[in-house]
C-alpha cells in the first residue's frame, strides 16, 4: 500500500473512531455501585439505547518480566506455563495432566462480517488482542515433579478447528470445535495423540458471532452438553441464523443424536456441575448497547427445557423493545437467572470448588473468570471472583480471587478465560491476552510442598 494511502487509511480510522467514540458518550445512564450490578436481584436500570455502542478498551500490552496478577490474602500465584498462544480453555485428565486450548476465532465468511457495526468491532477487538489467528491446538502441560509449575509441553492435537471444550469419557476424548463435536482415542500417559478424530455431531457455524463451545459430560458420561452462542446481539441477523444457537445442546456421544436441553441463553460459556446437588450452571454473558449497567452477564442453575429470555427478554420477563415481532408467549415463560454477574464483564470463565485443598472457605462456592469490559464507559471485570454457596444457592456478594490485570494507566497486561480447579486443589486461569496459563493456590498447601523456592 502506498504511504499516501496508508495515511489516509488510518486518518480515516481515528475520524472514525472519534466519532464513535463521541456519539457513544451521549445519554450515559447515572452510575450505579458495582454492588447494585451482582446478586440475586441487580438493579436493572431503564434502558438507553444508541446508534453506537459504547467502546472502551483497555490495549493489549502483556506481561512484563517478573509481573503477575495480584491474588487475595492467603493466597500466592505462580505462571504454571507461559509462552502460550492464546490460550483459552483448560481441561484436567485423571493423570494429572492439563490440556489448554490455544484458540480463537475462525475467519468469518464472506458477506457475514457484520457490516460497519462488525468493521467497528472487530477494529477495538484487534486493539484488544483479540483478533489473532487461531493456533488451533490442544497443548498438554504436566507438572510432574508437583512443583505448580509444568515442565512439559507436547502439541496434544494439532490442526483443530478454533476448539474449545474438551472432555473424557472412558478412552474417548471429545473435543468441541467451533463447527463440530469430535472424538479421539485417548490412552492415559501419553502425550500426543495422532490417530484422527471422528465426527459426533455438527454444530451451529457460519458466521459465529458467538465461536467457542464449551462442553461438559453428564456424570454418567451418556450425554454431553454444549454450549453455543447465539449469532448476533439481539436477533439483528434474523431468527432463521440462531437456530440450535443461543442454546446448551445435549448429544448422544454414541450416536450423535443432538436436542436443546436449554434455550434463551445469549452467549453460554463456562458450565460445571454444583457439587451440592448435582444441578448443570452456566455462566452467560447478556446483550450489549442499552447503556453502561444492562443487561448484568450471570450465571445460573439450567433446567431441561428451560427457557432464559434471550432476544426476547433479558433477566426474566424484562422485554428488549428492539425486537421484532415480539414474543409475549416465550416472554412469560422466561427464567430469572439465579446471579448477576455485573454487565458487560464477560464473565466467561465457571468452575466450582469441591477440593479441600483449595481452602476451607471456598469449598462448594463458585469460582468464575471475568474476561473484562470493553463496551461500557467504565471498565469491568478483568480479574477471577469467587461467589460463596449455601445449600447449592448463591449467598452473599463476590470475593476477588485474583486482580491486577490492568495497569495503573488502563491497559490490559492480562484478561482471564477459563478457570478450572485441578486434582492438587490449585485454580489453574487461563490468561489469553497475557499467554500464560496462572496457578492460585492457598499458601499454607504451598508451604507444604517447599516453603523455599519461590512459586513452588
Amino acid at each position: 500500500m502506498p504511504v499516501g494511502s496508508r495515511s489516509k487509511r488510518f486518518s480515516l480510522l481515528a475520524a472514525a473512531s472519534s466519532i464513535m467514540l463521541l456519539l457513544a458518550a451521549c445519554g450515559d445512564q447515572p452510575k450505579l455501585p458495582e454492588t447494585a450490578e451482582y446478586g440475586t436481584n441487580p438493579t436493572l436500570p431503564k434502558p438507553e439505547s444508541s446508534l453506537i455502542p459504547t467502546i472502551e478498551v483497555a490495549d493489549a500490552v502483556g506481561w512484563k518480566e517478573g509481573e503477575a496478577p495480584t491474588p487475595s490474602q492467603g493466597l500466592q500465584v505462580v505462571a504454571f506455563a507461559d509462552g502460550l498462544d492464546h490460550p483459552r480453555w483448560l481441561y484436567e485428565l485423571p493423570n494429572g495432566d492439563v490440556l489448554v486450548a490455544e484458540t480463537n476465532a475462525p475467519p468469518k465468511p464472506e458477506g457475514k462480517t457484520g457490516g460497519l457495526r462488525g468493521w467497528f468491532q472487530g477494529l477495538f477487538q484487534s486493539k484488544a488482542g483479540a483478533k489473532t489467528p487461531s493456533a488451533n491446538r490442544v497443548t498438554l502441560l504436566r507438572d510432574g515433579d508437583g512443583d505448580g509449575v509444568a515442565e512439559t509441553r507436547t502439541v496434544f492435537l494439532k490442526d483443530l478447528n478454533s476448539p474449545f471444550g474438551m472432555v473424557l469419557i472412558g478412552d474417548q476424548l471429545y473435543v468441541a470445535n467451533a463447527d463440530a463435536v469430535m472424538r479421539f482415542p485417548y490412552k492415559e500417559g501419553e502425550t500426543q495423540i495422532t490417530a484422527p478424530g471422528t465426527k459426533v455431531a455438527d454444530l451451529p457455524a457460519g458466521r459465529n458471532h458467538h465461536w467457542t463451545k464449551s462442553l461438559v459430560a453428564s456424570k454418567d458420561g451418556s450425554k454431553l452438553y454444549v454450549g453455543v452462542g447465539s449469532n448476533s446481539n439481539v436477533a439483528e441477523n434474523g431468527m432463521e441464523e440462531e437456530e440450535n444457537r443461543a442454546a446448551i445442546l445435549e448429544i448422544d456421544p454414541s450416536n450423535g443424536a443432538t436436542r436443546v436441553f436449554a434455550s434463551g441463553l445469549r452467549n453460554p460459556v463456562g458450565m460445571d456441575w454444583n457439587p451440592a446437588n448435582g444441578e448443570l450452571w452456566v455462566a452467560v454473558n447478556e446483550r450489549d448497547e442499552i447503556g453502561d449497567h444492562l443487561v448484568p452477564d450471570y450465571m445460573t442453575s439450567v433446567k431441561d427445557g428451560g427457557f432464559y429470555g434471550w432476544p426476547y427478554s433479558y433477566y426474566g420477563q424484562n422485554v428488549d423493545e428492539r425486537v421484532e415481532p415480539p414474543k409475549p408467549d416465550l416472554v412469560a415463560k422466561a427464567i430469572k437467572p439465579d446471579y448477576a454477574l455485573g454487565a458487560h464483564t464477560a464473565s466467561l470463565g465457571l468452575t466450582f470448588v469441591d477440593n479441600p485443598a483449595f481452602g476451607e472457605k471456598f469449598q462448594n462456592g463458585a469460582i468464575v473468570g471475568q474476561h473484562g469490559s470493553w463496551n461500557r464507559s467504565d471498565p469491568a471485570g478483568y480479574r477471577v471472583i469467587f461467589v460463596p454457596f449455601a445449600d447449592g444457592r448463591p449467598s452473599g456478594m463476590p470475593q476477588e480471587l485474583l486482580t491486577g490485570f490492568r495497569t495503573a494507566e488502563g491497559e490490559a497486561r492480562g484478561r482471564p478465560v477459563g478457570v478450572m480447579v485441578d486434582s492438587k486443589g490449585g485454580l489453574l486461569v487461563a490468561d489469553d491476552v497475557g499467554n500464560k496459563v496462572w496457578r492460585l493456590r492457598a499458601v499454607s498447601s504451598a508451604a507444604a510442598i517447599d516453603p523455599n523456592r519461590p512459586g513452588g
